[in-house]
């Protein structure tokens, strides 16, 4: 197997490199992709987590609960319309590109949606009210947007999949339902032989040292990423206290429900995967 500097991701026929941050799949790697998604919904199947499929929207006034605007303004994706007056669309229709390719857009409408920048945040969105007295498990697989300052094939992209599962429960049962996904990701990795390793870490606030969020992550941290050949996050597992249960009004029992995630991105596995077997399909044990 050719070592993993020699692997020119860019010389695969069914992988299109959008310059713009974007993959396009086909044939083995789309194969690989479905096959990925399954393998991670069989880490969770003794859950039994119900399935949801989310819109690419989600509410402003939602993300702002969540203080997100001031967290991660570097990394947000909004979607813009045009204002319908007709003399601004006129204006639009007649000159409406730059020589260097952008848009000229005139007069917007008001912007009440961004776009998916993490899958969980809909289930918070959906179920707010939710009254539970026993742990649920939810899952979805959504196209999250993060604008970064740079793009790399298949491990830093502007739109990327992600599959996650959600647990709603008390304290006790969120952390060992992190403390068992943790320990079978763990054996799974050693029986494939990825050298994947967990590792705390903070998310990447905006000015974080006047945001108090990024003080409380560094003195009591509540994520652990997967991370693969000691440079590349390719998942995440979260504890969220019942920071999501006071904000959404989500409750267990009666008190503020706890909550945590798993996280998966779809591309970065597969370059691992490309990375570790190669570009032989046949070579693509997962």
């Amino acid at each position: 197997m050719p070592s993993k500097s020699e692997i020119d991701l860019l010389s695969l026929a069914e992988l299109h490199w959008h310059k713009m941050g974007q993959a396009s799949l086909s044939g083995s790697l789309l194969e690989l992709f479905r096959k990925l998604d399954a393998r991670f919904q069989d880490f969770a199947k003794k859950y039994k987590p119900e399935e949801y499929f989310f819109p690419p929207f989600i509410s402003a006034s939602q993300m702002a609960k969540l203080d997100y605007f001031k967290s991660f303004p570097h990394l947000l994706t909004i979607p813009v319309t045009l204002d319908e007056e007709k003399d601004n669309l006129l204006e639009f229709a007649g000159a409406p590109l730059r020589e260097d390719g952008s848009l000229q857009l005139g007069k917007v409408q008001a912007v009440k949606e961004v776009l998916t920048p993490a899958a969980c945040y809909h289930f918070y969105d959906e179920l707010e009210g939710s009254k539970f007295t026993s742990c649920k498990f939810f899952t979805t697989r959504c196209v999250c947007y993060r604008r970064e300052k740079q793009y790399l094939p298949l491990q830093r992209q502007w739109a990327f999949s992600m599959r996650e599962f959600v647990c709603i429960g008390s304290l006790e049962e969120v952390q060992n339902y992190l403390a068992e996904f943790e320990a079978a990701l763990a054996v799974y990795f050693k029986e494939m032989e990825f050298p994947v390793n967990f590792e705390f870490a903070t998310d990447p606030f905006f000015n974080p040292s006047a945001n108090p969020k990024y003080l409380l992550q560094k003195l009591e941290p509540v994520k652990k990423e997967m991370i693969y050949d000691g440079k590349l996050s390719i998942g995440s597992l979260n504890f969220h206290r019942n920071f999501f249960g006071e904000t959404f009004s989500l409750s267990h029992n009666d008190t503020p429900a706890y909550s945590a995630c798993v996280a998966f991105g779809l591309e970065r596995w597969i370059y691992m995967i490309l990375n570790e077997r190669g570009l032989d399909s046949n070579k693509w044990r997962i």
